[in-house]
């Protein structure tokens, strides 16, 4: 256990690093751009740069990481003074279903695209990791993604990737130009259709 601990805090440090230093970079055709240059807020009061929170994040992550291997080497923490294994057989196997499922997840973004590739996802884990009842799986691995849909692309105009260009022009082109075209109280009323159905879905299946 101790050994796990102290291996992944260097791998995560690791990575924290490499995420602060992708957040500083700018666009490839931008041959005027200073690094780091994005990872502030912008004076013109539009707010944090493009790399600010990415970047702060990962310095988060960091400073956490730092201070677990501090532990780690000063015995200071119940992991670092255990010398029980860091999986057993049910662990690792949890760890195959979970890591499977997210990388199927991230094969399936281009293919059918982000929201699509959540709604497959969390019905996999809710209905076969979870042994959630079919009815909330459904609805809930339907409401969430249409929550982030009219959340990032609707309301932040934060579009996501949409899969195949057929996908795209069947569903997504006519979805976002109804959506687009609905003033923010019909937003909030969709938001609160489909959280009641939601509800609702959770309770007959408490029955």
């Amino acid at each position: 256990m101790r050994r796990a601990e102290f291996v992944t805090a260097i791998i995560l440090a690791l990575l924290s690093v490499y995420l602060m230093w992708k957040s500083g970079e700018g666009p490839e055709w931008d041959t005027e751009y200073v690094h780091w240059s994005n990872i502030g807020v912008n004076i013109d009061g539009s707010g944090p740069g493009k790399g600010f929170w990415p970047f702060y994040l990962a310095l988060g992550m960091l400073i956490s990481c730092i201070w677990i291997i501090i532990n780690a080497i000063r015995k200071q923490s119940p992991p670092s003074q255990s010398d029980e294994p860091f999986m057993d057989g049910y662990a690792a196997k949890m760890l195959l279903f979970v890591g499977g499922g997210l990388i199927a997840f991230l094969v399936l973004i281009d293919m059918i695209s982000m929201y699509a590739a959540i709604a497959v996802f969390m019905l996999y884990y809710m209905l076969f990791l979870g042994r959630h009842p079919l009815l909330l799986s459904v609805v809930t691995s339907l409401v969430v993604p249409f929550w982030l849909y009219l959340f990032f692309d609707i309301m932040m105009t934060k579009v996501q990737p949409k899969g195949s260009r057929w996908i795209e022009d069947t569903i997504y082109n006519p979805a976002g130009e109804f959506f687009r075209s609905q003033s923010l109280i019909m937003i909030a009323v969709f938001f609160a259709i489909s959280g009641a159905v939601l509800a609702l879905s959770a309770r007959a299946s408490r029955q």
